[in-house]
């Protein structure tokens, strides 16, 4: 299937381009979210006309993206969850509770714009890329954690899910000490 696109899509094109997809991709996926049109004779000429309206919607777009980028990139959230001592979740984070956590922080984030290969899993600081914008994306950090002095742990560069290890030489020597004591008791 032929289509022209109304936006800049990533890894497919940018505005006013025909392209070929596949013709899932274009018809539940593009055509849906009125990203393209069908390349007809009729579309090229009603995209030519609004053409200039398109790219002044979108340079519009781009300009409000870019004024939260600055506020938002490199902007810390706290996202509290239980987990295992191995530092192992019960659950994930997802795209979910990472948009609504910047929500309740004051930007409006749609979880498709979160993006993540795959759900957090592990207790710690993770860096994730948000799109605003097909041509904007900024970074956030996510810091979870099991409470909020933990986080601040984290912060600043304490590794939370590190047991305290023992020298078994001491260990030893303190085992043999409480034995002699038992030992001392029992006469």
């Amino acid at each position: 299937m032929e289509v022209i696109l109304l936006e800049r899509v990533a890894k497919l094109g940018q505005m006013g381009e025909v392209v070929r997809v596949r013709d899932g991709f274009g018809r539940n996926y593009l055509l849906a979210r009125g990203k393209a049109l069908r390349a007809t004779e009729d579309n090229r000429k009603r995209f030519e006309t609004q053409r200039i309206e398109l790219e002044t919607r979108n340079l519009e777009l781009k300009s409000e993206a870019e004024t939260v980028a600055e506020t938002l990139n490199g902007h810390s959230v706290v996202i509290l969850r239980q987990s295992g001592e191995s530092g192992v979740l019960y659950g994930s984070v997802s795209t979910r509770d990472i948009a609504e956590s910047l929500t309740a922080d004051g930007f409006h984030v749609a979880r498709s714009q979160v993006t993540l290969n795959a759900p957090i899993k592990t207790l710690g600081l993770h860096t994730v890329p948000v799109v605003l914008h097909p041509e904007v994306s900024v970074t956030v950090t996510i810091n979870v954690a099991r409470s909020k002095e933990e986080s601040e742990r984290q912060v600043r560069g304490e590794n939370v899910t590190a047991r305290e290890e023992f020298d078994l030489d001491d260990l030893g020597l303190e085992v043999g000490a409480a034995l002699a004591e038992a030992g001392e008791d029992d006469r």
